[in-house]
């Protein structure tokens, strides 16, 4: 019996094997025309984390989006190596984290969770050890090799452990460098981005040059579904890769895409980019993530470079890879289209067909390089910030909203209908008008269904357009009204809260107060936590995080910093308990694809609402990967 017991283990995994290389041998590889959904998805473990606040240490973890619905965890404590104890009295069916009080901080103390369906525990989770005497502080570290300054902080999983490991650039070094780090800080590879990096003017980069102004020319994602991610990165004559072969050609502005091996920077594939305007020099580059045929991934490669008259030249790519095979499956150029552009791309299914459209500030594209509409009818130009994403729980789709710079018209700000471009509402100024500069969204005032967005003109309540707080002036104190830069899921209530310069807020709406004649000394925004109080912590060179996004714990989101020598990451991830239980959302299929695009760092947002009023999300259409 017992070795019949095996056999049928062992035929049933070969039949799940066949089953799984079927059914991804069906998937389609172009990027346009296929039946969309279901999503290919990252297939992330529980992602447990402890950190100790006061006396007590807070541990979260993630709930998934096949989770079926009343699923219910047990929280297990392991002291100094010894057995592990229970220690909820009965079974967790609220918010995905607890507090345990009962913990010896004189010993490590390591944490995992049991899912428990239909009252019967599942497989353990991997556990997360709390080294002995710990900080009493909301992050953990991440022990990096000393060097430059980090501007960007990739998360992927490298190693196939259902966790996320972690990709840095050193972006001020000449040449720049990438480097490759496990989630616990060992080290495993680097990338010296060579000569054609030295020259990291923000417009007009050098050929192999990163992460300079709104160009990253890397991305971290697994693209061909074996659960480990790759790296995708422009590359350029002299670029060493992670095993140190070198990539040589005798042109120094000639471009290439590459895909390189997660674990070892080991060039895998690679594909020309075009040469359209190779002339005018080379072309810098963002890139982003979308499942432009509703069911695999495609490399989205937006890509400019600037004539003599300071004039740009944009096109945009798509590419699949499949089979160690990097295919690009078509190129749109701007031309003489009037398609503005901003400093970051949405990659969103704004139609809600399954499949992604490419956003831009002031048109989209289709997933087969189509234009679907432009706004410059409506007198949209280039701006700095645009957001799309579920913005009123009443409306059907998804919405926009975007700010602008130096506009012609006079027009400030605007909120729109994603999926067809028709304007809901537009803000105007005796033209022309200045830089906005920032602009941001976030239901921060439940007192008004839907998000709010604010840029330097008041905070207004999107659905209505009704106007919360006056615009700046010269009596503006800072904490009269949140900056407008990132909004962040921090705390244990279901409104938003911001990230600015090394703080995290939350505005007091309670305080209300009379538009027409509005009082300025008062303080409406609530400082929940300061940073650099914590490892001397340290923003990017734009006052950005190096990355922020839901990559451990609850649905909660962290902010990725680093220390003041650039020696360790520090990851801020809170430690205030909730009851609110949703999936990570980092397998949003809306939010992940915002992870992955970098540009003007930018807030994530989900396709359905998030926010005060929200409805259980709705299972997301996604396979998750083996």
């Amino acid at each position: 019996m017992k070795h019949s017991k095996q056999a049928f283990r062992i035929i049933s995994g070969i039949i799940l094997v066949i089953t799984l290389v079927v059914t991804l041998s069906f998937v389609p590889t172009d990027s346009a025309g296929a039946a969309a959904g279901p999503r290919q998805m990252e297939n992330l473990g529980r992602g447990v984390v402890a950190v100790r606040s006061g006396s007590n240490v807070f541990v979260s973890w993630r709930l998934l989006a096949p989770d079926p619905s009343g699923m219910g965890f047990n929280v297990y404590r392991s002291t100094a190596g010894g057995t592990a104890v229970k220690l909820n009295p009965s079974v967790l069916t609220g918010g995905t984290n607890y507090t345990d009080t009962t913990a010896d901080f004189t010993r490590n103390n390591s944490y995992y969770v049991k899912p428990v369906v239909n009252g019967v525990e599942q497989t353990a989770s991997a556990s997360f050890t709390l080294t002995a005497n710990p900080a009493d502080e909301p992050c953990i570290t991440i022990p990096l090799q000393k060097g430059g300054p980090i501007h960007f902080v990739w998360p992927g999983d490298f190693d196939g452990d259902h966790e996320y490991d972690y990709l840095v650039d050193r972006n001020t070094t000449n040449p720049q460098t990438l480097e490759a780090y496990k989630r616990d800080g060992t080290f495993l590879w680097s990338v010296n981005l060579g000569p054609n990096s030295s020259n990291q003017n923000n417009i007009s980069p050098g050929s192999a040059a990163i992460d300079v102004g709104m160009w990253d020319g890397a991305a971290v994602y697994d693209l061909d579904g074996d659960g480990k991610a790759e790296v995708i990165l422009k590359i350029a004559n002299g670029v060493v890769f992670g095993d140190g072969t070198v990539w040589t050609n005798t042109s120094d502005t000639k471009q290439w895409l590459a895909v390189l091996d997660g674990m070892t920077g080991k060039l895998k594939a690679y594909c020309s980019i075009p040469q359209d305007y190779i002339s005018v020099g080379p072309l810098a580059c963002q890139l982003g993530i979308g499942y432009l045929n509703g069911t695999t991934p495609s490399i989205v490669a937006f890509m400019k470079n600037r004539n003599a008259d300071g004039s740009f030249n944009a096109m945009i790519c798509a590419y699949h890879y499949r089979g160690s095979n990097l295919v690009m499956d078509w190129k749109w150029l701007r031309g003489s289209q009037d398609c503005p552009d901003g400093h970051q791309m949405r990659i969103a299914d704004v139609d809600g067909d399954g499949r992604d459209e490419i956003c831009e500030i002031g048109f989209v594209l289709n997933g087969d390089g189509t234009l679907r509409y432009s706004l410059t009818s409506q007198n949209v130009g280039h701006g700095d910030r645009f957001y799309i994403g579920k913005l009123d729980k009443n409306r059907s789709g998804l919405q926009g909203y975007g700010i602008q710079q130096d506009n012609p018209y006079g027009l400030l700000e605007y909120y729109y209908d994603a999926g067809t471009g028709s304007m809901i509402w537009q803000h105007m100024t005796t033209p022309p008008a200045g830089d906005v500069g920032r602009g941001v969204i976030g239901d921060v005032d439940p007192r008004y269904s839907g998000y709010e967005v604010w840029s330097f003109y008041g905070i207004y309540n999107a659905p209505t357009n009704t106007q919360l707080t006056p615009a700046d002036n010269e009596q503006s104190n800072p904490n009269n009204r949140p900056y407008p830069a990132f909004r962040l899921w921090w705390d244990g209530d279901i409104l938003s809260e911001s990230f600015n310069d090394n703080k995290i807020e939350k505005f007091d709406y309670s305080i209300g107060g009379d538009i027409n004649n509005w009082d300025y000394s008062v303080k409406r925004v609530i400082r929940l936590l300061t940073t650099s109080d914590y490892h001397s912590a340290v923003h990017s060179d734009r006052h950005a995080p190096m990355f922020y996004g839901d990559i451990i714990g609850d649905w909660r989101e962290e902010v990725i910093q680093t220390n003041s020598d650039y020696s360790e990451l520090v990851i801020f991830t809170t430690d205030i308990p909730t009851d609110i239980r949703l999936y990570t959302l980092a397998q949003n299929p809306l939010y992940r694809s915002n992870m992955a695009s970098k540009g003007y760092l930018e807030s994530h947002l989900t396709d359905y609402y998030l926010g005060d009023g929200m409805d259980t999300p709705p299972t997301p259409n996604i396979y998750l990967t083996p």
